[in-house]
């Protein structure tokens, strides 16, 4: 395209909602413009998801191998940070080019068929409704002009204003890999799934002495109280110091060390000694440098961009991922840009859904979690039954040596019970909770889902054993075992839980 062209579509950042986006678009046989100024990924693939996945994948493999029950022992077991840091780039530049590589391949120099992809490298600031000025880190400047625009700029760590980050003793996620080696100590600030998953890498490999403090009275408080309970007693279990009810009030430097201050909520502050100390309050758009005041759009309020059901902001300006009000999730972001770019050609068929959008908590063991918790359904005022399994009765867990976790399903208390929402934890359940959610996509009940013979022995048996349990024909019976299998139900008339025996009334 020459300089006095218009693209059709021209994406704010090649993060996964920009690039998915993008993508999408390609198969519309549209021309894009994308505009990074940072490294391609993003925040998905740089300095997130996937460098922090890949950095549990080998903490949870150094702590399997340090195990002494079962049946060997490894001897001279050692970890360098460096070598792991190493590994984690690699895993994060392979996507990174990977993306480059597609990129390029449907470049105008290249491809010839419908479309097309053009980068640029630099930072997009709008100057109207159809042109956005490039600027790059040289100093030169370039305007471009397209129909449409997607903003998939992402967000940024949160930090404390009165806390100076310098990314080497005081760090956040972005600043996680400029460790040279494991500290000796760690103060983790933010107990939400950021905070719990560094804290479950650095204590799994054993090196690092970890305090994980929070304001709240338990971890992950969004979750019910049997989720935050049995990755608080994990952590523990791993090590980590688990302090609640507490807020960072300053950390003073130190040559060899730094002082983290904490004051407690009952009155008492506590002063702890620390290597490094990792900020983790959750993320932030950050509106500046966009230019969204000549759009006409609020920028007085942070946090967020606001836009309607179909990811619009306004006219031809749609915004997806991170820079949302939905949670900041590489599926979430990849669903928004594929459909905002649907959208504002034409091509969508169905509206977006979020109740069902599944999640991974990567701790020891990992969580998953698909539709309403019980807090979620007593919020709606939605009457529910539950089913508990623990991965003590699955044969596939056994055999793993991995018993540690369970299944929670939750379904309406009613003839179909469709199913509400599901919570696993232990081995597999990133896969596992799929065998739910394309359920819970067509609304089906426990009768459907049990219509399928479930592959043996697999963790997705206990799932299978769960939704017996609620139509009152499981192998093993709660009677049996109290402790490992339950079932309740909840009312919003009474506002009481009622436990069941569950160990006969079933259909044949």
């Amino acid at each position: 395209m020459s300089g006095n062209d218009v693209y059709d579509l021209c994406v704010l950042g090649c993060g996964p909602a920009g690039f998915a986006g993008a993508m999408r678009a390609l198969d519309f046989g549209k021309h894009v413009c994308i505009v990074e100024g940072a490294e391609i990924g993003g925040a998905g693939i740089m300095w997130g998801a996937l460098a922090s996945k890949t950095m549990w994948e080998l903490a949870k493999d150094y702590a399997v191998a340090a195990k002494q029950d079962r049946g060997y022992q490894a001897s001279g077991l050692t970890v360098d940070y460096c070598a792991v840091r190493r590994t984690v780039l690699q895993a994060a530049k392979e996507k990174q080019y990977q993306m480059l590589s597609q990129i390029e391949t449907y470049s105008p120099r290249r491809w010839k068929g419908p479309g097309a992809l053009t980068l640029k490298h630099g930072w997009g600031r709008f100057l109207s409704k159809t042109a956005v000025e490039i600027r790059s880190d040289d100093g030169k400047k370039e305007v471009i002009k397209a129909r449409y625009f997607l903003i998939a700029t992402g967000s940024r760590p949160r930090n404390f204003p009165h806390v100076l980050m310098d990314q080497c003793r005081v760090l956040n996620s972005d600043g996680i890999l400029n460790l040279q080696r494991f500290p000796e100590r760690m103060v983790i600030i933010g107990a939400g799934v950021i905070g719990c998953e560094y804290a479950t890498i650095f204590s799994s490999f054993g090196q690092t002495k970890v305090y994980l403090v929070d304001r709240a009275n338990r971890v992950i408080p969004y979750e019910d109280e049997d989720i935050s309970t049995f990755v608080s007693d994990n952590l523990v279990r791993s090590g980590v110091q688990v302090i609640h009810s507490a807020q960072l009030r300053e950390i003073i430097p130190r040559t060899e060390y730094q002082q983290v201050v904490l004051d407690f909520q009952d009155g008492h502050s506590e002063v702890i000694e620390s290597d490094a100390v990792f900020i983790s309050i959750g993320r932030t758009f950050e509106r500046s440098g966009l230019g969204l005041e000549v759009l006409g759009l609020d920028t007085g309020s942070p946090g967020i961009l606001k836009t309607d059901a179909n990811c619009c902001v306004s006219d031809n300006i749609y915004a997806a991922g991170d820079l949302t009000h939905h949670p900041a999730l590489v599926n979430i972001a990849e669903m928004e840009g594929r459909y905002a770019v649907k959208h504002m050609f034409g091509k969508n068929r169905w509206p977006l859904n979020y109740d069902n959008m599944s999640t991974v908590m990567f701790f020891y063991p990992a969580v998953a979690a698909i539709g309403l918790n019980e807090k979620g359904c007593r919020s709606r005022k939605i009457p529910y039954r539950a089913a508990y399994l623990s991965n003590v009765l699955c044969n596939r867990a056994i055999a793993m040596r991995a018993t540690h976790g369970f299944v929670k399903i939750l379904v309406t208390d009613d003839e179909q019970q469709r199913i509400l929402g599901m919570r696993a934890a232990g081995p597999q359940v990133s896969s596992t909770i799929m065998s739910i959610a394309h359920f819970m996509d067509h609304g089906k009940g426990v009768l459907d889902v049990l219509k399928s013979v479930y592959p043996h022995p697999t963790i997705t048996e206990g799932i299978e054993e769960c939704l017996r349990m609620l139509l009152g024909k499981s192998i093993f019976k709660p009677h049996a075992f109290p402790d490992l299998l339950r079932l309740w139900r909840w009312h919003p008339e009474t506002g009481v839980t009622v436990e069941e025996r569950g160990d006969g009334n079933g259909q044949p």
